[in-house]
């Protein structure tokens, strides 16, 4: 089984002088916070029915074979 690609984050530092290690550490906390937040929304869009399974539900439980053999006795 091959892994996916994995995609680059486009990270800009604008101010200061960062080491390659507080690089590092500031891409891994980042690239860890976006995971988590992209695994989250899969979740919730595979958790969630369209509007097209609702309707697809039956409209009420099955009729039992003998049930209205007995009705009004």
């Amino acid at each position: 089984m091959s892994a996916a690609p994995l995609e680059t984050a486009d990270i800009r530092i604008i101010g200061g002088e960062p080491t390659v290690e507080e690089l590092a550490a500031v891409t891994a906390v980042v690239t860890t916070a976006l995971d988590a937040v992209a695994g989250e929304k899969r979740r919730q869009a595979q958790a969630s029915q369209s509007a097209w399974q609702r309707s697809q539900r039956p409209v009420r439980r099955p009729l039992r074979a003998g049930t209205w053999a007995s009705y009004g006795d």
